[in-house]
């Protein structure tokens, strides 16, 4: 049998099944079903067909790979065609970026090195201007603390100091005109950072110095302060002298200084404390007598202090018990003093308010230039002789007299109605005398003045206190009370007259009270 070559039956063949293939896609595309069988016939047309049904089958399923290849070269291809069209895309914004920098580039360039240009030049210009700026306050400084060596110079006069100072002063104000100069011509410093720093040191320097000068200056004006202190308290001290000589020659003559010319209209509290302040040392003047008188008669003065103020407060030193005594003489001297009569029951007075201060401005003028004394003697029976009395029997205890003079001779005579002639009445007829008069002045303001005392025990108010005894402030134990008045105080309208007062500790009184 005759052998068949593959290139005679295979093109054939190829041809017929791509012939089918495409007869089979072509109705799978368009629907139409294949036709389900071929019709019988002889086996060799059977045959045929079943070769040929094998060969389409074969046809589809490599069609079907066919088909499948090309779904996927058409997905390849679909992507690629997006990938190209996103590249051209891009390509062309890569292009028209491309071109657009390719027209700003330059001019971008040149805009930001031109803006850096200009803002180093106003850096650079502004340091300049710090430089100068700061070149120019220290030669400002300078200035000034040349003029002041300058002035220092002058008091006391120092002829080298002031040649030192004017050349100084001459070469900063050559300074400054360079200064001008250099600004106007724009002439700026190469190295203003160093010139700042230079010219800073420089100012701080002049600074130092002006206050040196000051210092010494300030220095120079207190020690010509304490010269004057030292010549002015010389000048007091003398003062001084002078006033106790005058207050010695009015104390003996028993007049009080008050203008003559004074009317009821014109009075002030000025006038009141003129009249307060001798009355005060005229107490104590008597309380002086008083405890010389005790310590003749060999009295205890301790515990008649201790007597008088209860034993409550504790002295800061052993002579301030002559305190406790004028309290006393104070308190039976001061007594009834805000009513008109003062401690006269009978004494008759006018009704209404402007005739009272009449009459009492006019005992106050009568009785003024006289001696307690001489007044005495001559009237007898008037208000102020009526006065003595009762204060005198109130004060002076029988038995306190009794020690004194032996005797109760001056109490009898005082009772009679006549008054003895002896230095111990004589000291107290001039208290009682200014304490008389202080009450006529009082009452002859309108509103009349009044009087007031702080009880025991009291903080210590600057407004309405003095203290008798500095040693109370000085002490930090505990902060210090008020243990008793010594001198009363007075209130005229809004004007104060402080009371004086003794200070004491409050941990020594409750020691006391311990005891």
């Amino acid at each position: 049998m005759d052998s068949v070559s593959r290139s005679a039956v295979t093109p054939t063949k190829s041809r017929l099944a791509r012939t089918i293939a495409k007869v089979l896609h072509l109705r799978a595309a368009t629907g139409i079903a294949p036709v389900d069988g071929i019709q019988k016939g002889n086996s060799q047309e059977f045959q045929k067909g079943s070769y040929q049904e094998i060969g389409v089958q074969k046809s589809k399923s490599h069609e079907i790979g066919v088909q499948k290849a090309r779904s996927q070269e058409i997905g390849i291809q679909k992507v690629k065609s997006k990938e190209n069209e996103n590249q051209k895309f891009k390509s062309q914004e890569i292009g028209i970026q491309k071109v657009q920098d390719g027209w700003n580039a330059p001019k971008v360039r040149v805009t930001l090195s031109q803006s850096f240009e200009k803002n180093n030049d106003k850096l650079q210009e502004r340091a300049a201007l710090e430089a100068l700026l700061a070149k120019l306050f220290a030669s400002i400084s300078s200035v000034k603390a040349a003029y002041a060596e300058l002035q220092y110079a002058q008091t006391p006069y120092d002829a080298e100091g002031i040649r030192a100072a004017d050349h100084t002063v001459v070469d900063e104000l050559k300074k400054l005109s360079e200064l001008k100069r250099c600004f106007l011509n724009k002439q700026f410093d190469p190295s203003p950072e160093t010139t700042v720093v230079l010219a800073e040191i420089e100012e701080q320097k002049s600074v130092l110095k002006t206050y040196e000068i000051m210092g010494k200056k300030l220095e120079s004006q207190v020690r010509l302060k304490d010269s004057e202190v030292i010549f002015l308290g010389e000048k007091l001290e003398e003062a001084n002298k002078q006033n106790k000589l005058l207050e010695k020659r009015v104390y003996q003559s028993g007049q009080i200084y008050v203008p003559d010319n004074i009317h009821l209209s014109g009075l002030s509290p000025s006038h009141f404390i003129t009249v307060l302040r001798p009355t005060v040392k005229s107490i104590r003047s008597f309380v002086r007598t008083m405890m010389d008188e005790m310590k003749s008669a060999g009295w205890d003065i301790h515990a008649a202090a201790h007597s008088i103020d209860g034993g409550e407060v504790a002295y800061w030193k052993e002579d301030h018990k002559c305190f406790a005594f004028e309290h006393f003489v104070c308190r039976e001297m001061f007594d009834a003093f805000q009513y008109p009569n003062f401690s006269l029951p009978n004494e008759f007075l006018p009704d209404k308010k402007k005739q009272q201060q009449q009459l009492f401005f006019e005992r106050f003028t009568e009785l003024k230039p006289w001696k307690a004394k001489e007044y005495l003697f001559r009237n007898p029976k008037s208000a102020f002789a009526k006065f003595c009395r009762v204060k005198y029997l109130r004060l002076i205890h029988p038995k306190m007299e009794t020690s004194f003079s032996g005797n109760l001779n001056q109490r009898n005579l005082v009772s009679d109605g006549e008054f003895p002639n002896t230095n111990f009445f004589s000291i107290f007829a001039d208290m009682a005398k200014r304490v008389w008069l202080l009450h006529l002045l009082a009452f002859s303001f309108n509103p009349e003045a009044a009087i007031f005392q702080v009880s025991k025990g009291c903080r210590f108010s600057e407004v309405y206190m003095e203290s008798v005894a500095e040693e109370a402030f000085q002490s930090t134990a505990s902060e210090p009370l008020v243990g008793f008045t010594v001198v009363p105080g007075f209130r005229l309208g809004k004007t104060v007259i402080q009371c004086q007062v003794y200070l004491t500790s409050q941990l020594q009184s409750n020691r006391i009270k311990q005891r």
